[in-house]
């Protein structure tokens, strides 16, 4: 049921989709309480997020900073744009790594699928160049190791 589908359309958008086996409610929480983001949204194995602020509001802002355990470190900022109950989350994210990217736009749609949730990512670049660069990081690998602890943490697991 929990696949993660990684696509493009045009040159700047990436789409992610994955099943998770809870309802769209508890999926789109762990999205924005941040007791639940810093439980799941670490990527690879080895990574924690000390510092998680989510005002989830349209306008409000977001940080997320990751350390890893030898020093390396990056951090996240952005500004919600719209938030849909339990259906849709649009927001703004630049990475700082340590200079930050280009903002990107995200748009993060949760579907009932039966007794589960079908999430659509969409991440718009902006431009070829960005996106070519996302795909190049690994983000793959770490959105699947990200995702799986999603699915126990939307569960309560």
């Amino acid at each position: 049921m929990n696949s993660l589908k990684l696509t493009t359309e045009g040159d700047r958008t990436v789409v992610v989709t994955r099943r998770f086996a809870a309802p769209p409610e508890q999926v789109y929480r762990a999205h924005l309480e941040p007791d639940l983001i810093q439980q799941w949204m670490l990527g690879p194995p080895g990574w924690t997020m000390p510092v998680c602020q989510c005002d989830a509001r349209p306008g409000g802002a977001l940080r997320y900073e990751w350390t890893k355990g030898d020093g390396q470190g990056f951090y996240l900022t952005g500004e919600f744009v719209a938030l849909e109950p339990f259906s849709r989350i649009v927001h703004i994210e630049r990475m700082h790594l340590p200079d930050p990217t280009p903002d990107n736009r995200i748009e993060t749609t949760f579907q009932p699928d039966g007794e589960g949730t079908l999430m659509t990512v969409r991440m718009e670049l902006p431009d070829e160049e960005a996106r070519k660069g996302m795909l190049a990081s690994g983000m793959e690998e770490g959105l699947e190791a990200s995702y799986q602890r999603l699915e126990e943490v939307a569960k309560g697991g």
